[in-house]
This record gives structure tokens, sequence and C-alpha cells, in this order.
């Protein structure tokens, strides 16, 4: 049995192995079910997951880029940087 948490809901996964049934075909059976369930994207997507960055973060980046992308402009005009061609 398997149970994961989706923002409010609680969604759990429930596998009862048949009579008879050999091990492979049940772990098969429950692997698929998970799959189509959605647990495993939800946990991989989750993983990666990073924490928002303050205002103050956002700004000083924002400023920075700017900064670079002058330079870079200043730069290329004056000959130092070579034109990318395709």
């Amino acid at each position: 049995m398997v149970g994961r948490r989706h923002k409010e809901k609680n969604i759990m996964i429930e596998i009862k192995k048949k009579e008879g049934e050999h091990v492979g075909s049940f772990v098969f059976r429950f692997n698929k079910k998970v799959k189509q369930s959605g647990v495993m994207r939800e946990m991989r997507k989750r993983k990666f997951q990073s924490r928002a960055k303050n205002k103050n973060k956002r700004r000083k980046a924002a400023l920075y880029k700017v900064q670079k992308q002058a330079e870079y402009k200043k730069a290329r005009k004056h000959g130092s940087v070579p034109i990318a061609r395709k």
C-alpha cells in the first residue's frame, strides 16, 4: 500500500495479491498503478523544487544581469568580443 499527499487530498493506492498470483506479476500490477496515479511524477517534481528567492535577492540578480548585458554590449561595440555567426 502506498500513500501520498496531494495538496489537501491524501491519495492511497491499494493493491491486494490475488490467490495463486506470482510475486512478479503482483509487482508489475503495483508498478503500473503507481505510474498511472502520477505518484512518481509528483515525487520527481518535488525533489528538485527550490524555495522562492526573496525580493532583495531577485532585485540584485536583475540589476547584475542588466549590468553584465551593458558591459557585453560595450565590449562588442569596441570589438573585444567576436560576433557569433551561424
